[in-house]
């Protein structure tokens, strides 16, 4: 079994590991066409978004990046660019993918802010750990707690309206999507032993 927390000196003792694939930044509505049959033969993704951090009370900013990943790919989709365009939508309405990330509530309250949909397939690890007695349930303490490595935090802050995303930006962003995919997979994994 997993233990159901993992203290910061713990954590912060485990290797550091990030997403070692391909990332793609789709900021075009030539990218949405290309990268969304790819994503549409998936039936696993990884899921996240990322917002600029409002840093005056009362400001709120929309969602700037939607990120889905598999073991190989991320795609990090720049909404400020290309929007919810009818076929991003499609795959947030379609119930035969699964779409894992954290917090997904919130992500979903966000999206919604841009254009209205039906989300169908989201599954939500912080309610999902809870069978396995784990009970942090931030992305960074869960990826410790069942996967034994930390993943960095370092760009959570950072202004994801900007121009062009850096590629310390990039990295944390598809690792966010990864770590989803990854810690779900592993205990998919452990219930099947």
């Amino acid at each position: 079994m997993f233990k159901a927390t993992i203290e910061k000196e713990d954590l912060r003792s485990l290797p550091l590991e990030a997403f070692q694939g391909e990332i793609h930044v789709i900021d075009t509505s030539a990218g949405v066409k290309k990268y969304l049959p790819i994503l549409l033969k998936e039936n696993l993704l990884g899921f996240d978004t990322e917002t600029r951090p409002a840093f005056k009370k009362g400001q709120k900013n929309t969602v700037a990046l939607l990120q889905f990943s598999t073991e190989f790919h991320a795609f990090l989709f720049r909404i400020s660019s290309v929007g919810l365009p009818d076929q991003l939508i499609h795959l947030l309405e379609n119930e035969d993918i699964k779409k894992i990330g954290a917090a997904v509530h919130d992500d979903l309250i966000e999206l919604k802010a841009v254009r209205e949909f039906q989300q169908a397939g989201f599954f939500d690890l912080q309610k999902y750990v809870e069978a396995f007695g784990i009970e942090n349930k931030a992305v960074a303490k869960m990826a410790g707690i069942v996967l034994g490595f930390r993943i960095s935090k370092s760009q959570q802050l950072s202004n994801w309206d900007a121009e062009a995303l850096s590629e310390p930006q990039k990295l944390y962003a598809a690792t966010d999507a990864w770590a989803c995919y990854k810690i779900y997979s592993e205990l998919q994994n452990y219930r099947l032993k």
